[in-house]
């Protein structure tokens, strides 16, 4: 396998190894390399190998600037039991920064595909467009089969406007090549299949693992929250059009309840500035990224789960996102926006409130309704915990396991497994 990122809190990526681990094939993951704070090789519990690149000199220093002010930033917040310091606006895009990346990045990647082709496997998976021409270069060099595995409609999607075209022809161009074709969602299967003229892919949701978490109060006692009142909890990346900052405004309108974001991302900095300037730093508060291992407990920890995702792209209008499975799995009632595949999960299970997209005032009205009825909650908690026993990873990973037995003669596998 082979990702853009780290390779330190991708769940989906993370749960498709340890599936194929477990079923017999040695699986790799080649991902990218941070001094400081990765391991270049590492052998997981799992027995999933991670083998890291790390990206050019300059690059390195840069992150390690950034990521010890964060440090440093999140241990004061610790200390003092408040908010983390405001996250730094990141400096503007200029044409030698943005030259700059592109050679880090080419960089990068011939670094992977070697790595990828000198591993010597007998399947090569591609986790997202980032990596797809890489992957099937190695896999072209490697005279092995290619999985593309799309978590994203990347020709509509938030921060890839100026892309869209050169993905939309790499994909068309490449993904007929793949021998098998995955997904994560009905809507985004069907998008692929008419674009690109491909059988439609492999559905696999973005949904955990069932794991059992006892209520606690974790965010509770982290915060130092003095009032009873209930937790409204938002996790994920705090990036532009997931309707975040709309989600603090409605907090301005529930005044018996706390609002906590669990994530980081570019728009940190905003999220900030605009809970001070609306006098919301007691109710509104913010926790660093978490631990895939943590973060069940910090979920579990809170009231009611909201994803408030505006539709502000294809990719949006066909997701179902890792969080809303999430707050499943926990048991948290939700109010999510009103979007195909969003709504369909919520309806079918009857999971919480439902609210158009980028409308404030009913955001804030759901949200409210569930505060102020603890009937309300325990209902829709109800119907949570009995969804959590289909809403899993377990239920569909045997899906991944057949598309991988149809790519690969019985002989390899058995030699995977040896």
């Amino acid at each position: 396998m082979v990702v853009w990122n780290e390779f330190l809190n991708d769940a989906r990526v993370l749960k498709e190894a340890q599936t194929l681990q477990s079923s017999g094939y040695q699986v790799v993951v080649h991902a990218l390399h941070t001094p400081g704070v990765t391991e270049e090789r590492e052998i997981l519990a799992s027995g999933v190998q991670v083998v890291r690149v790390s990206r050019s000199p300059l690059w390195k220093l840069r992150k390690r600037k950034r990521i010890e002010a964060e440090r440093n930033a999140a241990k004061k917040s610790e200390k003092t039991k408040s908010q983390p310091q405001k996250v730094a606006a990141p400096p503007p895009e200029t044409f030698m920064r943005q030259l700059l990346k592109l050679v880090a990045r080419l960089w990068t990647h011939a670094g992977l595909a070697a790595q990828l082709v000198r591993s010597r496997p007998d399947v090569i998976h591609a986790h997202d467009v980032n990596v797809l021409p890489t992957a099937w270069l190695a896999a072209k060099i490697a005279r092995v089969p290619l999985v593309y595995d799309a978590h994203e409609i990347s020709t509509d999607r938030e921060g890839y406007k100026a892309f869209r075209g050169l993905v939309g022809w790499l994909e068309k161009k490449l993904m007929p090549k793949a021998a098998g074709t995955i997904t994560t969602t009905d809507a985004r299967a069907k998008f692929f299949a008419r674009a690109y003229g491909i059988p439609r892919p492999l559905v696999l949701q973005n949904r955990p693992r069932l794991v059992k978490v006892e209520g606690s109060n974790r965010i509770r006692e982290e915060l130092g929250l003095a009032e009873p009142w209930p937790i409204v909890l938002y996790q994920g990346g705090l990036q532009p059009g997931r309707g975040l900052p709309r989600l603090v405004e409605a907090a301005a309108s529930v005044p018996h309840a706390y609002f906590v974001f669990i994530g980081g991302g570019r728009q940190a900095a905003e999220l900030h500035e605009l809970t001070a300037e609306l006098g919301l730093e007691e109710r509104v508060r913010f926790i660093p990224t978490v631990a895939l291992s943590e973060l069940p407990s910090y979920t579990a920890s809170a009231d009611v789960g909201v994803q408030p995702i505006e539709n502000t792209c294809l990719n949006h209008f066909t997701t179902d996102s890792n969080k809303l499975f999430e707050y499943v799995i926990a048991g948290l009632p939700v109010v999510a926006s009103q979007l195909p595949e969003i709504g369909k999960v919520v309806r079918t299970h009857d999971l919480g409130l439902l609210v158009p997209p980028g409308d404030t005032e009913a955001l804030a009205n759901a949200i409210r309704q569930l505060v102020e009825s603890p009937e309300l909650r325990a209902y829709h908690r109800a119907k949570a915990e009995q969804a959590a026993g289909s809403l899993n990873w377990e239920s569909q990973e045997r899906a991944l396991v057949e598309l991988y037995e149809r790519i690969l003669p019985s002989s390899r596998v058995a030699k995977a497994g040896r």
